[in-house]
């Protein structure tokens, strides 16, 4: 998690954002396919937003422009693509975009229709080292990184685009207004043996709406992951902010279980909560904050391996939590090294998770649940195969080692 120095200059970003709103939007222009303003043409309309990262202080990407087909399967020269061109790309920090921040990517008329292609395509980092890198990374809390800008490999983005696939209906004469989602921790893949960071591009597309969960957790668990899940898979996440206040907007109406991890506390989780088309729900009173108590934390650490030995290992690593009474919460996830196949989660709580149920207009009154302190599962994901360890029982007595994942 980042200092709270770092997250206070965090905030004030995110409130420049709001502040400046229409000055801090990137022009666009309609590129071959666009529609030209007929009957049957539509306005696309895309912001960008982050998820919380994990480990960097920066994930910085400049993007040139946004490209978008009705075939999921056409290719870069095929015809029938809208662009949203920038006029002038900027480096863009995935970072400062969390609790809510957007930062506007622009507009195009385009034929209506179901887009189901995205392909994000960034400025490539020059080759003069005197030359500001366009996608870089900062490491935090890791002394030999720290302050440092390291590239970020984007092996087949700068031409055709980073390739994104997505569910966009464009009405006739209709704006669709969506958000792109980008997470910057499942993105960020390393590759141990070159030292390289690799962008692998994990984003949804959003419809936008003032629709979400504002709440806040004491300001010393500060940076503290917050997220919104269903079916125990996260549909949105943020940090809490310096003052521990956080929001996660825009999601979909639904109902959802709220989720709070930090670094030496228990886990915390508020059940059902009810979220309503364009209402913003508060989780807790105003200036009532979550406060799971201290937990003593544990790490575990694996490899994921491909039979026969193949690389990249293309892999997603995933810790889950089964609560009492059957519902399950995923605590982290994180690529693992691109080519050795290890992880480390770390910082994983070992005391009693402190469930409530969400209660409107009132506040949750919180339980440990002791049965499941430190009982957890790993699993791991590969071309769409899922693989998972029996249940765990984590100690705070140095790392534990999660039995090898083997693929296929």
């Amino acid at each position: 998690m980042r200092p709270s120095s770092q997250l206070m200059q965090v905030n004030n970003m995110m409130n420049k954002l709001r502040f400046l709103g229409g000055a801090v939007m990137l022009a666009a222009v309609a590129a071959c396919g666009g529609g030209g303003g007929t009957a049957d043409s539509g306005t696309l309309r895309l912001a960008l937003t982050d998820a919380p990262a994990c480990g960097y202080d920066e994930v910085n990407v400049t993007v040139e422009k946004i490209r978008v087909h009705q075939s999921s399967s056409a290719g870069e020269n095929e015809r029938g693509w809208s662009e949203i061109v920038l006029a002038t790309p900027s480096k863009i920090n995935l970072l400062d975009l969390t609790n809510g921040a957007l930062i506007e990517l622009g507009e195009t008329r385009l034929p209506a229709g179901t887009y189901t292609q995205l392909r994000l395509v960034l400025a490539a980092n020059p080759g003069n080292p005197n030359v500001p890198l366009a996608n870089s990374i900062r490491l935090s809390a890791i002394p030999e990184g720290s302050g440092q800008e390291i590239p970020l490999k984007t092996p087949s983005g700068q031409q055709s685009g980073l390739k994104i696939n997505v569910n966009m209906t464009v009405e006739a004469d209709q704006r669709a207004d969506f958000v792109l989602d980008f997470d910057a921790c499942k993105s960020v893949v390393v590759a141990g043996k070159s030292g390289n960071y690799n962008l692998k591009p994990v984003v949804r597309a959003i419809l936008r709406t003032e629709t979400g969960v504002i709440g806040e957790v004491l300001p010393a668990m500060a940076g503290a992951a917050v997220s919104l899940q269903l079916d125990g898979l996260p549909v949105r996440s943020t940090v809490a902010d310096a003052e521990g206040k956080f929001r996660l907007s825009p999601v979909e109406s639904g109902t959802y279980t709220l989720v709070v991890t930090a670094p030496g506390r228990a886990t915390a989780v508020v059940k059902n909560v009810v979220v309503s088309q364009n209402q913003i729900v508060r989780v807790t009173p105003d200036g009532t904050d979550i406060a799971p108590a201290v937990s003593a934390t544990g790490t575990l650490r694996g490899l994921v391996a491909y039979n026969p030995v193949v690389t990249p290992i293309d892999a997603t690593v995933n810790v889950w939590q089964r609560l009492p009474e059957g519902t399950t919460i995923q605590l982290v996830s994180r690529p693992v090294d691109m080519d050795t196949g290890a992880y480390v989660l770390g910082d994983l709580a070992v005391g009693a998770p402190e469930v409530a149920s969400f209660v409107a207009n009132g506040t949750p009154a919180f339980t440990a649940e002791g049965t499941v302190a430190g009982k957890l599962r790993v699993s791991a994901v590969s071309g769409g195969v899922t693989r998972t360890s029996s249940e765990l029982t984590l100690t705070p007595a140095g790392d534990q080692t999660v039995p090898t994942f083997t693929f296929p």
